[in-house]
This record gives C-alpha cells, sequence and structure tokens, in this order.
C-alpha cells in the first residue's frame, strides 16, 4: 500500500503496522460489504507479506545482532505462527459470516502485542546494532522479498529460512494468480 523510499528497518516496519492498522479500521468502519470484502483482502495480503517478510529479512537479522537474537526471533515466529492460524480461517470467511468480525479481531488482538513489543523495544535494538547504512539495505531488502512471497497465510508453511523461503517461492505465484480474481481497495484517483 504505501511507496517505499529510502529508509531504515524501523521505519520501513513501522510503516507496514501502520499499513495492517489502517486496513483493519476501513474494515471495521464499513457497512458496506463489498468495502468491507475489499479491505479485508488487502488485510489478509498485508499481513501475510509484512509476516513473511519480516520471518526472512528481519528475523534472521535479530538472530545475527541482538544479544538474545535467537531467543527474540523464536518468540516473534511463535506470535507470527498463532496469527497465521487465525488469518488462515479469516481469510477464507466472507464479510457476511457471522464470525467475520470476530476472527477479524482475534487476528488484530494478536498482532497489537507483537506490533507494541517490536516497535518499543526489538526495532529500536536492531537499530542501535546496525550502522545507518545496514539500516537502509535491511529496509530495502525487507521490502524486495515482500514482492515475492506468498499473499496469503499458509500456517503449515515453515517459518525458518532457508525452508520458508523456498516454500515461499513455491507457493507465491498461486497466491498471486489468485489475487487476480479478488478484489481489493481501489487507489484513490489522482488529479
Amino acid at each position: 500500500m504505501s511507496a517505499t523510499k529510502q529508509s531504515h528497518i524501523i521505519d520501513a516496519v513501522k510503516q507496514d503496522h501502520r499499513d495492517i492498522e489502517n486496513c483493519y479500521e476501513s474494515i471495521i468502519n464499513s457497512d458496506d460489504l463489498d468495502t468491507r470484502t475489499r479491505w479485508a483482502n488487502q488485510f489478509v495480503w498485508e499481513v501475510a507479506t509484512h509476516s513473511i517478510g519480516e520471518e526472512i529479512v528481519l528475523y534472521p537479522a535479530f538472530e545475527k545482532y541482538l544479544q538474545d537474537g535467537q531467543t527474540v526471533a523464536d518468540k516473534d515466529r511463535a506470535e507470527h505462527q498463532t496469527a497465521k492460524d487465525d488469518l488462515y480461517t479469516f481469510q477464507s470467511m466472507k464479510a457476511t459470516d457471522r464470525n467475520f468480525i470476530p476472527v477479524l479481531n482475534k487476528v488484530m488482538d494478536e498482532l497489537k502485542g507483537h506490533i507494541k513489543t517490536e516497535e518499543e523495544v526489538q526495532l529500536p535494538q536492531i537499530e542501535r546494532a546496525l550502522s545507518a547504512e545496514e539500516s537502509m539495505k535491511l529496509a530495502k531488502t525487507f521490502s524486495r522479498t515482500k514482492l515475492f512471497v506468498p499473499t496469503r497465510s499458509h500456517p503449515s508453511a515453515p517459518s525458518k529460512p532457508p525452508f520458508e523461503t523456498a516454500v515461499a517461492l513455491l507457493t507465491a505465484p498461486i497466491d498471486k494468480v489468485r489475487d487476480i480474481f479478488k478484489k481489493f481497495p481501489e487507489e484513490p484517483k489522482t488529479a
């Protein structure tokens, strides 16, 4: 959703978090089923690509540069797994389903604590551990990686490289074909 510019990893990840939150709010605040469906598709896309991007790019950086990086990455992967399981349920629901909003709220509740910890603790730690150049390179890699990963939740897929990377490269084309037939929010018209 957001345009990528020269940024640090903290900025790239935080922007993704804002995009996820904006999708969520757009779903909650819409009474129109078509609009809800479009934003739900975007929400799934945002959460799926963000999560896999973090697992492929950010968490290995945590493991490499943070003192307790392996523990941090493992905890974050476990939190992602919980969200992926519920996102998998949500992505197959229709906006008319009775549990559509409750399942959406469950996914978002799981993500809120994860986002808070990342933004307040982990991202500042990784920024302190990296040079400005390394941080910008990591942000660019993160943004590029998200272009090639699955756009839907696949909770049974591995969450650690290199296996996750291989599975993602095999699964992503199938998701991208499915996306052709999905409705997404329309881009605002510019003058």
